[in-house]
């Protein structure tokens, strides 16, 4: 089964079959070489929604302090804000590979932006905690979607030659967006109420929510396959249970003591439930459609793509977690400087993000994801000798260093991963390339706060942090030998479905 409109017999895209009316109208690549002005269009739409939503994932986590003096609640309380968000996530993610197929493109979007933008206008006016919380969960299941609509459209419409180039741009959307959101936040909390911080967002995402609703037209066509209730519900314990366990012990929950009873409850629920949710899929292949097809596996570069995103996304979360820690809790900075300070690592992630796209469709992946694993090997490395009297324009140096390494991962393992996966894949590819990213950020958070929690405890916060960092180190060694092994793949004709 495939996503796509398969071309007639000369070659030509099927006829069109209509824009906005429950069906899909059939958008393939004119040329090649060249994109429609008609493709560009709804790429460029998908990347501003996408880029707004990305950012307000992160623009919370410094107003975590305001919030609990101004909604009278306690800091356990105040970080479900954050939690519930990740966790709705989790849950949503692995289900858009089933949505993306059984709904047209611009119906997918309208749910998405108007959910988060729903999401927004409510967090805008939320009288107390509970309604904040309940909007944050509305604009998580908006967020979830976007990401993995984008990547599959991003597929269907871009030539293969081009494709390096515009997952480039995509960078941009994930890189910085998010290191701009604690900076962004900063500044609006200095001078306004936490509410504006939904106030900037809300006209952005209207805007964009409007856009769609007037230029976006459908990709491919929409598929009739039926949902299985049971795989849903699994995705509730499966992915719900991993997020939330390695949160609770990565928020902190993880000392001298141990993570707690409930953690390690959540986790073992969590694995199992998984288990059962994985066999699932892979019965349902051989009779209906699964709620997320798992023969994405089966094309080794995929696989090894996905491993080297869990690599890079564990080693990232060490800058994005541990130094904000090192630059507030040893350096004693404020949150607007820490955020200008790790601001231009993540606009030098994004900024570069084309150009290494481009560099990708001439050279291929082993060049650029080999220099990039080596240089996060010895950025890591450089983090763990940090000491109280380190110069703060060398940390800055380094998290750009850093940053500059993972750009040189994130497009190639995208593109090297999703490219030779047939149409019908597609959708699928891009949930499980974004699920694994979610939990893979979760346990790189869990594993190095706890031992930074721990070693803290026991050493000093100086030594807890050196500890966590080359702990990172090791982690970011094994991407080395997964970028040795990237070679640069083919897209797969419609129908594929052997593994290469």
């Amino acid at each position: 089964m495939s996503t796509e409109v398969s071309p007639n017999a000369s070659g030509q895209p099927a006829p069109d079959q209509g824009i906005g009316n429950g069906t899909r109208k059939g958008l393939l690549p004119a040329s090649p070489e060249k994109m429609s002005r008609e493709s560009v269009t709804i790429i460029s739409t998908l990347l501003v929604a996408t880029f707004v939503v990305i950012l307000n994932e992160t623009i919370m986590n410094v107003a975590l302090q305001r919030l609990m003096v101004d909604l009278q609640v306690d800091a356990p309380t105040v970080q479900w804000l954050s939690t519930g968000f990740m966790l709705t996530m989790a849950v949503v993610i692995p289900t858009t590979g089933f949505i993306l197929q059984r709904l047209s493109t611009r119906a997918v979007f309208m749910l998405a932006m108007g959910l988060f933008a729903g999401g927004t206008a409510l967090a805008a006016v939320a009288p107390g905690f509970e309604i904040l919380l309940l909007a944050r969960i509305v604009q998580a299941g908006g967020t979830a979607i976007m990401l993995p609509l984008l990547m599959t459209t991003i597929l269907t419409l871009v030539p293969l030659a081009k494709r390096g180039a515009v997952m480039g741009n995509v960078s941009i959307a994930i890189s910085v967006a998010p290191a701009m959101g604690p900076t962004v936040s900063g500044l609006i909390l200095e001078h306004f109420t936490w509410r504006f911080m939904f106030v900037f967002v809300l006209p952005v995402a209207l805007a964009a929510l409007a856009i769609g609703a007037r230029y976006l037209t459908n990709v491919g066509e929409v598929e009739k396959g039926k949902l299985d209730v049971l795989s849903v519900i699994l995705t509730v314990p499966a992915f719900g249970g991993l997020v939330y366990g390695l949160s609770q012990i990565g928020g902190g929950q993880g000392g001298q003591s141990g993570p707690s009873a409930g953690a390690v409850a959540a986790l073992v629920i969590g694995v199992a439930a998984l288990t059962v949710f994985v066999l699932r899929q892979v019965r349902l292949q051989k009779t209906v459609a699964p709620l997320l097809d798992l023969r994405a596996f089966n094309f080794r570069m995929f696989t090894v793509s996905v491993l080297l995103m869990v690599v890079a996304m564990m080693a990232l979360f060490g800058g994005v977690i541990l130094l904000p820690l090192y630059l507030q809790e040893v350096r004693g900075l404020g949150s607007l400087e820490t955020g200008l300070a790790l601001l231009p690592g993540g606009l030098a992630m994004g900024l570069l993000g084309p150009v290494i796209g481009r560099a990708f469709d001439k050279v291929g992946p082993l060049p650029l994801t080999l220099t990039g694993s080596i240089l996060m090997v010895v950025a890591l490395w450089q983090f763990s000798m940090l000491d109280a009297g380190t110069p703060v324009g060398w940390i800055i140096t380094l998290h750009v260093g850093l940053s500059f390494g993972l750009a040189l991962l994130f497009t190639p393992a995208f593109t090297t991963g999703l490219n030779p996966l047939p149409p019908h894949l597609y959708s699928h590819g891009s949930a499980i390339m974004s699920t694994t990213q979610q939990v893979a950020g979760a346990a790189g958070t869990a594993l190095l706060v706890s031992i930074f929690a721990v070693v803290s405890a026991a050493s000093g916060l100086v030594a807890g942090m050196s500890a966590a960092f080359m702990t990172a180190t090791v982690i970011a060694l094994a991407a080395v030998v997964l970028s040795a092994m990237m070679r640069k793949t083919e897209g797969a004709a419609p129908g594929h479905g052997a593994g290469h």
